[in-house]
């Protein structure tokens, strides 16, 4: 079928208006690939390269975390559950390494909320490695269980190799998945979310403190990680909250480390106070209509299924507009509520988010003589 694309820049004359207004200098980042997110309007506020696969570096333990934790939820582990320090785990990930480690002896056996905490605050690469080993037999087969679960939660560049995130040619993410990784932790492990804001933990008579700077500034940001990757510079993935308002981003190509914490504070404090909320559609206002083929009615009223915001600059010189994009025709009969498309809502040329349109009324299949009309119509479109 082809798609059909409505223009809806007349639901929003009325809120917006096409004057213009003072513009403000752009705002920019040092960073060369960058996506941040307004959580609860879902309004992208910055993207650069947001689809660029890039190395995950440590941040690729967000997504060992993710399979750890739904482990614990299913009652595969728990907390209590202890695995061995295998000499891999130990050489790779502990002591010997001079990489990020919570010094785990080796043939040791440790419980699985240490390593949690290893993993998620120190962003020990032993930690991961024995509870890799522990629940899947190996690393790369917990690797293989990562980027399979990563497909499952939407994520289609998303690929493992490794629990660690050390260096593989064959690790690879986005900034966009790692959003959307950030935003799924937060919404689907509300108990274990906290420690990624955990300052330090002591274990084995060794004090560690948060790997993530930004814990440390106390500025709101409550997650997740950083890393770096040879080549593709410093990165990192954040969560902040101040009052109501809470954002995620993720970031990678910076220089060096005081580069990715002034940036990371800079674009954070940005987005928490350069924007307001606008109402563009009420619950239950028509949008659009689609064309439905075969129907009594010949059109159908599309409604988004609530409310849709979106988060603007407070100085706005662009003008709003929405399109909606669906499958044309519809075929009756169609249901009351029947998802059918999304409407796309832009500032300027930039996307700011997309909404799920849905029929606001039932389409019974029309008489044989209207069916026949709509065929011939649905005939000459596609010879025409």
């Amino acid at each position: 079928m082809r798609m059909k694309w409505l223009a809806a820049v007349g639901f929003l004359a009325a809120i917006v208006s096409g004057q213009a207004v003072a513009q403000t200098p752009a705002f920019d980042t040092k960073a060369k690939q960058i996506y941040l997110v307004d959580a609860e309007t879902g309004t992208v506020l910055f993207s650069r390269d947001e689809d660029a696969p890039v190395p995950p570096a440590s941040l690729a333990k967000l997504m060992a975390m993710k399979v750890v934790f739904e482990a614990l939820d299913k009652g595969e582990l728990t907390p209590d559950t202890n695995f061995l320090v295998s000499e891999h785990a130990w050489r790779t990930g502990g002591a010997p390494s001079g990489t990020s480690t919570m010094f785990a002896a080796i043939k040791s056996r440790i419980r699985v909320a240490d390593l949690i905490q290893g993993a998620t605050v120190q962003l020990a690469n032993d930690a991961c490695i024995i509870l890799a080993e522990g629940m899947a037999g190996s690393e790369p087969a917990f690797a293989e269980r990562m980027t399979k679960r990563a497909r499952e939660i939407g994520l289609p560049v998303a690929t493992f190799k490794n629990a660690t995130g050390l260096p593989h040619p064959g690790n690879t993410i986005t900034m966009r998945e790692l959003v959307a990784l950030a935003r799924h932790l937060y919404e689907a492990h509300p108990n274990y979310y906290p420690l990624y804001s955990q300052p330090e933990f002591e274990w084995n008579k060794i004090l560690q403190r948060n790997k993530n700077p930004l814990i440390a500034a106390k500025i709101g940001v409550d997650g997740l990680a950083t890393g770096f990757a040879e080549g593709f510079g410093f990165s990192v993935a954040a969560s902040m909250q101040r009052g109501e308002r809470r954002v995620y981003l993720a970031m990678s190509g910076l220089e060096s480390e005081k580069e990715r914490i002034e940036e990371s504070r800079r674009v954070l404090d940005w987005a928490m106070t350069a924007f307001e909320k606008r109402r563009i559609f009420s619950d239950g206002e028509t949008i659009g209509e689609a064309s439905v083929y075969g129907g009594a009615d010949s059109r159908v009223a599309l409604v988004a299924g609530g409310p849709v915001d979106v988060l603007l600059p407070v100085k706005n010189s662009e003008r709003l507009t929405a399109r909606i994009v669906y499958k044309w025709p519809l075929n009756a009969p169609v249901a009351a509520g029947q998802q059918v498309g999304v409407v796309k809502l832009w500032n300027g040329d930039k996307l700011l988010r997309e909404v799920p349109v849905e029929t606001a009324r039932a389409v019974d299949p029309g008489t044989l003589t209207s069916r026949a009309l709509d065929a011939l119509q649905e005939l000459l479109f596609f010879w025409l």
